[in-house]
């Protein structure tokens, strides 16, 4: 009798303890499911904000007049007519072909500059080091607006005015500070023994330069390349200041022919800010591969 009645007490223990393991299990799927719930949500609501902008430009680029300006969510057809004008009657390649001049010779030289400034500022000691570093963080802080009076004096007296080449060279000079003092940080992370065995190893100064050092900045400099381009190819005021001549426009200058004093073309305004999109998304794409790339090369054996 006690025997049957000890075992009837285990299956019953049993038997709560396997109910106890199915509820938990249970209320443990529940709150799984909850925070995979909220986190979906939170994901969408983070994609329909950032996402929103893009889909609007581009539904209004390829609507027609009649529905572009009036904000409507969806186009009732689709058109190229936006991006012809633009193209054509807005003379819009010439500001492309215009900008992409001047972002080039700004990533171009606002490279190679940084990269010498930051190398010489982080491995040689010299007298007023501490100043020049002190000196760039002072330039970075200046307000453009305060810049525009003496650029476009120096611009003007160089004989530059009007002319791509001036106003890449201003949006060099406006590029550097801050382009030296990230590339700073980049060659200063580098270990300097990485350097003494390259020497040891018969390395001249630019094989150490080329082949150990820069592989390993390339993450900083690609970044710095980000930046200048994203300066020369989204600047505004200096080069409505030094540019007089319409074929010498930028696209965002050219961009501003599109608003009128008592109303705005918004199915040709979204058009040209689709094409001015374009070129930052392949310059993304290609820089992307040798950002990755720089990561993993220059590595020393161990």
């Amino acid at each position: 009798m006690d025997t049957l009645t000890a075992d009837s007490s285990a299956g019953a223990a049993k038997a709560d303890w396997e109910a106890r393991v199915k509820a938990s299990r249970r209320r443990g799927d529940t709150l799984r499911f909850g925070r995979v719930v909220a986190r979906a949500a939170g994901v969408s609501a983070i994609l329909l904000f950032t996402l929103f902008p893009v889909y609007f430009m581009l539904m209004s680029a390829f609507s027609d007049s009649t529905t572009s300006g009036t904000g409507a969510l969806l186009p009732t057809s689709l058109t190229f007519d936006n991006f012809v004008y633009v193209m054509t009657e807005g003379n819009f390649g010439t500001y492309l072909r215009n900008s992409l001049i001047v972002a080039g010779i700004t990533v171009l030289f606002a490279c190679v500059l940084c990269m010498l400034a930051a190398v010489a500022v982080a491995r040689f000691r010299f007298r007023f080091r501490t100043a020049v570093l002190v000196m760039i963080l002072i330039v970075q802080m200046v307000p453009l607006e305060a810049l525009v009076i003496p650029l476009f004096i120096q611009v003007r007296d160089l004989q530059l005015l009007n002319t791509l080449i001036g106003l890449s060279v201003v949006y060099v000079a406006l590029s550097l500070p801050l382009a030296i003092w990230m590339m700073r940080g980049f060659v200063a992370a580098v270990p300097k023994e990485v350097e003494e065995a390259a020497y040891i190893d018969g390395a001249s100064w630019p094989q150490m330069f080329w082949k150990v050092l820069f592989p390993l900045v390339a993450p900083g400099l690609v970044a710095t390349a980000i930046f200048s381009f994203i300066v020369a190819w989204n600047e505004f005021v200096l080069a409505m200041t030094f540019m007089t001549q319409s074929q010498n426009y930028t696209v965002a200058v050219g961009l501003r022919q599109f608003f009128g004093q008592y109303a705005n073309d918004w199915g040709h305004v979204m058009a040209a800010s689709t094409i001015i999109t374009i070129p930052v998304m392949v310059f993304f794409v290609l820089v992307q591969r040798w950002m990755a790339a720089g990561l993993v090369q220059g590595a020393v054996k161990g």
